[in-house]
């Protein structure tokens, strides 16, 4: 389960919302996020307390046995506390391997970082080792990042496909 690991490290570098619903996400080009990378905002990202500016993956997509890079950058419009919350969904085709909510704090240890997240402009770069044995196929996640009182943080969806 290494690649769910490296995808909710890719996609929990950024992710936060208020509530998840079961079931598809319409991925739309209008809530494409800026930069090099294959994620999608789940839905308008005006209201959301994370402003994600850019994010940039190396290379895009992610091939298996390569080094992945990624670079983030965004603004949060208040201070992240503990209590947040990620959930994570990570579909290989039409089977589900993941479908967990979790502490969002503790997730941020994946990429190096801890709560509490101050208010204001944050980078984040972070080099993740993709194992040579991802099974080839079609990959989607979907982090769905939340306050503790329930306010949307972000929402994030990307696919990938691994080839042979």
């Amino acid at each position: 389960m290494r690649i769910s690991a490296l995808l909710l490290s890719a996609v929990c570098a950024i992710s936060v919302s208020a509530s998840w619903v079961p079931g598809q996400v319409a991925i739309s080009e209008d809530f494409k996020v800026p930069g090099d990378n294959p994620l999608h905002f789940c839905g308008n990202p005006k209201d959301d307390l994370l402003e994600i500016e850019k994010v940039d993956l190396s290379p895009n997509p992610p091939q298996p046995g390569h080094t992945l890079s990624i670079k983030a950058s965004g603004d949060f419009k208040e201070k992240i506390e503990e209590g947040a919350k990620v959930h994570i969904q990570v579909k290989y085709g039409l089977i589900t391997l993941i479908n967990q909510e979790s502490d969002l704090c503790d997730a941020l240890s994946n990429v190096d970082l801890k709560c509490p997240l101050d208010k204001g402009e944050m980078t984040l770069t972070k080099d993740v080792d993709l194992p040579k044995q991802i099974p080839p196929g079609k990959y989607t996640v979907l982090a769905d990042v939340f306050t503790k009182d329930g306010d949307k943080i972000t929402c994030l969806t990307a696919t990938v496909v691994f080839s042979r």
